[in-house]
């Protein structure tokens, strides 16, 4: 038995059934590209014949590139049971391989074409002979072949007995509703290759039930060795099987090799992600967002003493980089990760501020981003040492519509307890405002607020943390204090309270 499992990728055709999938000419040309040259997949089906004017014109482009890097056997397209039609518009676009769609099971014979067998046969026999003299290779899809070996297998080997002797380049074994199990894809696939053991079978399956990747798996341990997928799973209701979930399990699971470039995976997902505006599951093995992320801390320290959380999927064979994501289940060893890789080096008194910081700021926000860290240890370093004198021990902000903001603030100064409120022209201002209710009612002084600056993180995201610096000035004294956190205002008045400690000292 071969080791090698071809590949046909079918997200140009099958996948572009997704609801509300549409490949512009442009588009489909730039993934067959990236597949055949980059991720270099054995086989692509661009499109089904007939479909309209402007796929006509697509097809006809992407054979036009096939051609000229000597790639056109590799392009195929699906075609139908209807005279000369299919495979006229098929050579009109320049192609050379038509995958013809038949009835494989007497069900949909029946009642679907409304024709016996010997009908059906007769009209795919006239097909492909006309394709033949048209210089068109042809491949048959058993179209619901896993029903016909439940209800009726003998219709399935009188269909294959009928074509095994026309040129036929390889039978199509469809899962068309995703109805197999392992169990039964092994014993109908192994019951195909002992019956006719120099034809050439492909695997084509569904994943109504999730199984896709498993009957795959089913599929190439009984001997098959052509398998089809689509990129991100694209396909009609549930899908088709992934191509970045095949793959290892072919490498990995089954031990046999193909001819994929792993790490142009990540890349040709994250580009059918954008062109089918279908969104990757944050959990989707392979190219999921978070599957090379590890959150909890002992893992990280598992890493550490020896990969000891790390299994054969390492990210770099696919293109991406392992994570270690910063919250509140983060441990030491995460965020030395990020430190690292971030060229930060903190002693063990300052690593323990920093984890307790991140600890804080998880409760608020499930992950804490790396370029989120420079700002956090900056934060926590500068006020590590800032005897903590003065402590709000309460606030409450109300905002309405067509009414000034007004603030609740109650602060401990040396244990005594105060409490104030005031409205202001931000909710900021209105905190400023009945804070110095409490120092000019004291007699205490205060400094004078001279600028007031707000960053985020890089990337733009709505759910970053915002780093406030703001200047004071207290009698020609002038310095500045930071605030971190994921609300704007919460940031200015964590500033605030490092501010109000600072000028304890200030004599």
């Amino acid at each position: 038995m071969e080791n090698r499992v071809q590949i046909l990728d079918t997200t140009l055709r099958d996948g572009e059934q997704t609801s509300g999938v549409s490949f512009a000419m442009q588009e489909k040309l730039s993934i067959t590209r990236l597949l055949l040259e980059d991720v270099n997949v054995d086989r692509v089906e661009i499109a089904s014949a007939r479909v309209s004017d402007g796929e006509l014109l697509a097809a006809g482009k992407v054979a036009a590139w096939a051609k000229s890097k000597n790639l056109i056997d590799r392009v195929e397209i699906l075609g139908f049971v209807d005279g000369k039609v299919s495979v006229d518009w098929i050579c009109g676009a320049g192609l050379k391989v038509m995958n013809l769609l038949c009835k494989g099971s007497s069900k949909h014979c029946l009642k679907q074409l409304g024709k016996s067998e010997d009908e059906h046969l007769a009209d795919i026999e006239s097909v492909i002979n006309y394709a033949k003299s048209k210089g068109v290779k042809v491949n048959v899809y058993l179209e619901d072949w896993s029903d016909g070996m439940e209800q009726d297998r003998q219709y399935v080997f009188k269909f294959i007995d009928n074509l095994k002797n026309y040129s036929v380049e390889r039978f199509m074994l469809s899962d068309t509703l995703g109805i197999l199990n392992p169990d039964t894809t092994y014993e109908y696939c192994l019951e195909m290759i002992t019956r006719y053991p120099d034809l050439h079978f492909d695997f084509h399956p569904h994943n109504d039930y999730g199984l896709a990747v498993a009957n795959i798996y089913a599929a190439i341990k009984a001997g098959i060795r052509s398998v089809h997928t689509t990129v991100n799973g694209l396909g009609e209701r549930a899908g088709n099987a992934p191509l970045s979930s095949v793959l290892p399990v072919i490498h990995d699971q089954l031990k046999l090799q193909t001819s994929i470039n792993e790490n142009q995976i990540n890349r040709v997902s994250k580009l059918v992600e954008t062109y089918s505006g279908i969104h990757i599951p944050k959990n989707e093995p392979v190219v999921g967002e978070n599957v090379f992320t590890q959150v909890s801390g002992v893992h990280a320290d598992g890493d550490e003493k020896d990969n000891l959380y790390c299994n054969g999927l390492k990210p770099e064979r696919f293109g991406r980089e392992r994570e270690y994501a910063l919250g509140k289940m983060s441990g030491k060893a995460n965020i030395k990760k990020n430190l690292e890789a971030l060229g930060i080096d903190l002693d063990e008194a300052q690593m323990k501020l920093v984890t307790d910081r991140i600890i804080e700021l998880g409760d608020k926000k499930q992950i804490v981003s790396q370029d989120d860290l420079p700002y956090i240890v900056s934060d926590v370093l500068k006020s590590a040492n800032t005897e903590q004198k003065v402590i709000i021990t309460n606030y409450s902000l109300s905002l309405a519509q067509g009414l000034k903001p007004v603030a609740n603030v109650a602060i401990e100064i040396d244990g005594q307890a105060y409490q104030q409120s005031a409205s202001g022209d931000g909710q900021y201002d209105a905190f400023m405002k009945a804070l110095w209710k409490i120092y000019d009612g004291l007699g205490k002084p205060h400094p004078i607020l001279t600028d007031y600056s707000v960053t985020i993180p890089p990337g733009g995201r709505t759910d970053s943390f915002v780093q406030t610096i703001i200047t004071w000035n207290m009698n020609g004294t002038v310095f500045k204090t930071h605030g971190f956190d994921a609300d704007q205002t919460e940031a200015a008045i964590t500033a605030t309270k490092k501010m109000l400690n600072i000028i304890e000292t200030i004599k």
